[in-house]
């Protein structure tokens, strides 16, 4: 079988070089930090996806591993309570089928289903490639040169790969008009498997309570008319924008800003959704937020790189060349996509009001919001996976 290389090895790389190693091909997944990224804010795994990681044999670990949020809380500008709502009606889940786990506990337990079948080079990326007739020359930033078949993209929301093949990133990005800064903050107000929202117009700020420890995950939200493409490399720059949106507001929010100051786990970045006409040009493919970002307004970040690695690497195991495999690939997995980045539009009215009328319509909305179908939105199993299972021999 071919040789493949796999840029990223957050979710979408790890959960595709699995597949791929599955049927036979020999794969190299690349990444730039020097080791497996841990930590992070839970995330979600819904609908078909839930069936991508039995199929995977990883979803007894992932059990082991879910969250159990139990409510979200809304608060008023001076923290007084508006409504708490139960956590899988409020996220369009369903209770007791859907997971929702740590970010570094998914990519643990990827990295452990492949880690000693695939090769994994880390603290490297790509330098350039040579998309030619027989193969795809790669050059490393480490100095390194090799050859391969196919070259996929799994390299998150501001791919590198798609910048090298397909062109700069403003081409496909789709700002959706916030930022946000994640970070870890003492448990000062004890909560335990729950969250807490706190809006004003145009800014917002949650705590995320994952168990009963110490820490919690801290949010700061706020619209921005066009996106700080500036400030994307530069911490401080990132620390300097929060902090002077900020200034000013009550409740727990200089608390907030001053963790923000200090935290060495801030992740800040864009409210957007990537949207290309193709995910493939020669021997390169894109997989997961590199191809399709929806946003994390869907929730669906996660389970839509999980669906399109299974998918990928399906496609790749039964074409006749890669050619084939790609425009299948695309072809079952770009209505389900797109499907899914239309959730954004509900999101964004109900998670991050603008005005406060806005803001108002959104506190009466959550306090008549009891219950959603038993089988969560349609949106997230909508697409047929079929059975790859002969694939490889």
């Amino acid at each position: 079988m071919g040789k493949v290389l796999i840029s990223g090895a957050s979710i979408a790389g790890p959960a595709l070089a699995y597949w791929l190693n599955r049927y036979g091909f020999e794969v190299t997944v690349v990444e730039k930090a020097s080791a497996l990224r841990g930590g992070g804010y839970p995330i979600d795994i819904r609908g078909a996806a839930l069936e991508v990681v039995r199929r995977m044999g990883i979803h007894p670990a992932l059990q082991e591993a879910h969250v159990d949020s139990r409510r979200i809380s809304f608060l008023d500008p001076d923290g007084g309570l508006i409504t708490a709502v139960d956590h899988a009606i409020f996220t369009g889940g369903v209770e007791g089928r859907d997971l929702e786990v740590p970010r570094g506990d998914l990519t643990e337990v990827l990295y452990g289903a492949v880690r000693d079948d695939v090769e994994f080079l880390f603290g490297d990326s790509v330098a350039t490639l040579d998309d030619r007739a027989d193969g795809v020359e790669v050059t490393f930033r480490g100095g390194a040169r090799r050859v391969f078949d196919v070259v996929v993209g799994a390299d998150g929301l501001h791919s590198h790969t798609r910048g090298l093949v397909f062109g700069p990133e403003e081409r496909f990005h789709h700002y959706l008009g916030y930022c946000f800064a994640g970070f870890t903050v003492p448990n000062h107000l004890g909560l335990s498997h729950e969250g807490v929202v706190w809006n004003v117009p145009g800014r917002g700020a949650a705590l995320y309570a994952v168990g009963d420890g110490g820490t919690v995950h801290g949010f700061l939200n706020f619209s921005l008319d066009e996106p700080p493409f500036h400030a994307f490399r530069d911490p401080e720059a990132q620390r300097d924008l929060v902090a002077s949106v900020f200034a000013g507001d009550g409740w727990e929010i200089p608390r907030l800003v001053a963790a923000m100051r200090t935290a060495d786990d801030l992740f800040f970045d864009v409210v957007s959704q990537i949207r290309m006409p193709r995910w493939s040009s020669g021997r390169v493919v894109l997989v997961g937020d590199a191809a399709s970002a929806p946003s994390f307004l869907t929730g669906q970040g996660t389970s839509l790189a999980l669906v399109g690695a299974y998918l990928l690497a399906g496609e790749l195991a039964t074409g006749p060349d890669h050619v084939a495999a790609f425009e299948a690939y695309e072809l079952r997995t770009r209505g389900f996509v797109e499907m899914n980045q239309a959730l954004v539009s509900a999101g964004d009215a109900a998670l991050f009001p603008r005005t406060a009328e806005a803001l108002a319509r959104r506190d009466e909305m959550l306090r008549g919001l009891t219950a959603l179908p038993s089988h969560g939105r349609p949106e997230h199993s909508a697409i047929v996976l079929g059975d790859f299972a002969a694939a490889g021999g």
